[in-house]
């Protein structure tokens, strides 16, 4: 489950790479910039679903502040 969040990461942080990219290149690449902000807000649900059914299904388990 580590490796999937770690990589789900990398990802989410390729993708705003990808569109800050994108948009330094000029105007005429608005196209890019909504289709890798929109990779990125995905994988983001995506994420946050697969934290919450991991917590569910009990293969990770939140830990408090001490």
């Amino acid at each position: 489950m580590k490796v999937l969040i770690g990589v789900a990461l990398l990802a989410i942080v390729a993708s705003l790479g990808q569109a800050l990219f994108a948009m330094s290149s000029g105007p005429n690449n608005s196209a890019r910039v909504v289709r890798a902000l929109t990779v990125r807000i995905a994988l983001s649900l995506a994420l946050f679903a697969a934290l919450m059914l991991g917590w569910y299904f009990g293969l990770i388990e939140p830990n408090g502040m001490r």
